[in-house]
């Protein structure tokens, strides 16, 4: 008699456990969760901020080795500000790889140079307290790089102002090295460059990276998940800071407390 009985409460159980699987497993539609205007409004401040992150943090990458760079090694070199006479005094057209390793000026700063012009310049005899550091002859730059993209930087025109023997032009000279002459310079053009060229996108990267981290990232400290896991426990509630997840057929299975057979089996095997 108990283990007919015990047996129809299993069988009944089985069913039961049986169709809560088949209630799992039907595909469910998804719903169509209706955004309210504040989450709206937090799904595209996020999408523009991240967008801008991105977007500011990758031309560093192409910004940096192009525009500042130079620059910085342009008032590094502590050029002067008033602008002296210089002569050119030959101009040199060489080919190949090893005749190449500077050039006066040359479009394209990546590439290899297989043809080259080397222009040399006489700059006017220094003043005492930089009499050390004179050379008679110099070489003319386009910038402190020797190469450029068009337009800012056309060799066919450089060459013809100032390839040619003889030609008299304003030019500025290194205070640190004296045999290096650039034909335009001007610090407040080089400062600019480092501002918007670096600056503000680096600014840019850093304060949306801060405004992201700060909107989806929430932080709380030792003291206060001790606090949560006291409170949770003084109340009699379970604390499920250790975010396990229980799924809903673990839920309805039967624990071993209550016997092999559960709730219903335990009370089947009880004296009648």
């Amino acid at each position: 008699m108990r283990s007919s009985s015990s047996e129809l409460l299993l069988d009944q159980q089985a069913e039961l456990r049986k169709k809560k699987l088949l209630e799992l497993a039907k595909p469910r539609r998804p719903v169509k969760v209706k955004r309210t205007w504040r989450q709206r409004v937090w799904f595209y401040a996020t999408a523009v901020l991240a967008l801008t992150a991105m977007s500011a943090g990758s031309s560093l990458l192409f910004l940096v080795p192009l525009y500042v760079d130079p620059a910085i090694s342009t008032l590094t070199h502590h050029f002067v500000d008033v602008p002296v006479t210089c002569v050119t005094t030959r101009r040199e057209d060489l080919t190949g790889i090893f005749n190449c390793t500077w050039s006066s000026c040359r479009e394209g700063c990546t590439s290899d140079m297989y043809k080259c012009t080397h222009i040399y310049v006489s700059p006017p005899p220094p003043t005492p307290p930089e009499e050390s550091n004179f050379t008679e002859e110099a070489v003319l730059l386009v910038n402190i790089k020797g190469c450029g993209y068009p337009p800012d930087v056309t060799c066919g025109n450089f060459s013809e102002a100032f390839g040619y023997e003889g030609a008299s032009f304003p030019c500025y000279y290194s205070r640190v090295n004296r045999s290096v002459v650039l034909s335009h310079y001007a610090r407040d053009d080089q400062v600019a460059v480092i501002v918007h060229y670096f600056a503000i996108p680096f600014v840019l990267t850093v304060v949306t990276a801060v405004i992201l981290c700060v909107m989806h990232c929430r932080c709380e400290d030792d003291g206060t998940r001790r606090h949560h896991h006291h409170h949770h426990h003084h109340m009699g509630l379970p604390d499920n800071s250790d975010c396990s997840i229980s799924t809903r057929v673990d839920m309805l299975a039967p624990s071993h407390a209550d016997g092999p057979d559960g709730p219903e089996g335990a009370e089947s095997t009880r004296p009648l």
